[in-house]
């Protein structure tokens, strides 16, 4: 562990360019590199999940099976043919794994016959389905794209044999809130609403098209299915055929579009992608009522696969959290930025760490120092002699900048 510790550090410390002298902690926290520790704890607690992504058929599975041998060859080494009290004795990874399958609801699928080559929708489909996407990087033609969307219901929305689907999804207290909207000529609004307790927003998201799609493909008249939404990435999921934990999802839509698609050629599918920040009308409706509904909690005996996954890092990084405020390794000088808020910034190892992002949007603000800067820098505490640009030393026992670049040469 000491010399993992140690190739971390002088990771942090060359991505900073700092001195050699710095404390451990603190040079982790600004990089936004989670302790070595923490991190093989992480790795440890995905292992004892990463079994249920298996076929149930593969050896590994039946090892785990702890259900008692039935068969006239039963396999004399699997956790069913142990006894209670060799249960509770037993250590290893196995075990580990196997009690941690009590608390998860099983999502992979990968032997369904819908993931199959050959059989699946897109070899088969291909010109039913399509996706309108947006150009993330062009958020100056959001008016544009509001307009798109606007002409497409005015086109649609007469037509007897289109169904206009909008779903949404919002997680409050852990409690996950699927909801959709179905827009059909000469129909009432048809409104589907469903909550569950620990699930992630993919998951929930997922099940909004779901069950958008089901009760569009009920209805007999109807050839094309037009669904916005602000999450297309989940739609993606949907045609993709690698194993990933919302096969069951997927699948139950496969299937459903399968029967769609085989009852007419002519029917089709189409996918608008509406991002949150547009505020159109139709979807920010769903959006509001997503976010009214006020359920309440139901505590299931099992989350999903997911869940268990984001819990589990989650609940490593809170650690980090707790130790790094408590802890004398990030440096007595460390000072303890602030957000907009005035909340201390909390370290985090997500997309590079909070403390480089929080502090560098383009406008002006006057430095602690009392220098003037267009893009604000985050400072901490050290104790070092740099050489100016002048030849001159000087102490710098308060306050040190962190910059991307910096165009001064130390010793």
């Amino acid at each position: 562990m000491k010399i993992l510790d140690k190739i971390q550090r002088r990771a942090a410390i060359w991505i900073l360019g700092a001195f050699k002298t710095l404390p451990s902690e603190g040079i982790k926290a600004i990089t936004g590199i989670i302790p070595i520790k923490f991190h093989l704890q992480k790795i440890a607690r995905r292992l004892q999940i990463c079994p249920f992504k298996l076929p149930t058929n593969y050896i590994l599975r039946n090892l785990m099976n702890e259900l008692p041998p039935s068969s006239n060859m039963p396999n004399p080494h699997s956790i069913g043919s142990l006894t209670n009290h060799q249960k509770i004795i037993t250590k290893g990874h196995l075990i580990d794994s196997c009690n941690k399958a009590h608390g998860i609801f099983p999502s992979f699928s990968p032997l369904n016959s819908e993931f199959s080559p050959g059989h699946h929708i897109m070899d088969n489909f291909s010109d039913c389905f399509s996706f309108n996407l947006v150009n993330k990087k062009e958020k100056e033609k959001d008016k544009i794209r509001a307009q798109e969307l606007d002409d497409m219901v005015l086109c649609n929305s007469s037509l007897l044999h289109t169904a206009l689907m909008i779903t949404d999804a919002s997680i409050k207290n852990d409690i996950a809130i699927s909801i959709s909207h179905i827009h059909i000529v000469n129909h009432p609004l048809t409104k589907t609403v469903h909550h569950a307790s620990f699930m992630t927003s993919t998951e929930a998201e997922l099940f909004a098209i779901r069950c958008g799609i089901n009760q569009a493909c009920s209805n007999d008249i109807i050839s094309k299915i037009i669904i916005i939404t602000d999450s297309i990435h989940t739609a993606k999921k949907i045609f993709d055929s690698e194993s990933h934990p919302f096969q069951l999802h997927t699948a139950a839509i496969l299937y459903e579009l399968r029967e769609f698609f085989n009852s007419n050629c002519n029917n089709s599918i189409e996918f608008w992608e509406c991002p949150s920040r547009l505020k159109w009308r139709l979807h920010h409706d769903v959006d509001k009522d997503s976010k009214s509904f006020h359920p309440t909690p139901s505590y299931p005996c099992k989350i999903s696969w997911d869940f268990c996954k984001k819990t589990n890092s989650d609940n490593i990084i809170n650690q980090w959290k707790m130790t790094f405020q408590a802890s004398d390794g990030k440096g007595k000088h460390f000072l303890d930025l602030l957000d907009d808020d005035f909340n201390p910034i909390k370290p985090s190892y997500i997309k590079g760490g909070p403390w480089l992002q929080a502090f560098w949007p383009l406008q002006l603000t006057m430095c602690p120092c009392h220098e003037s800067y267009h893009q604000p820098r985050p400072h901490w505490g050290v104790s070092a002699k740099v050489l100016t640009q002048h030849g001159l030393f000087m102490s710098m026992q308060q306050l040190s900048h962190l910059i991307k670049e910096t165009h001064s040469s130390r010793v």
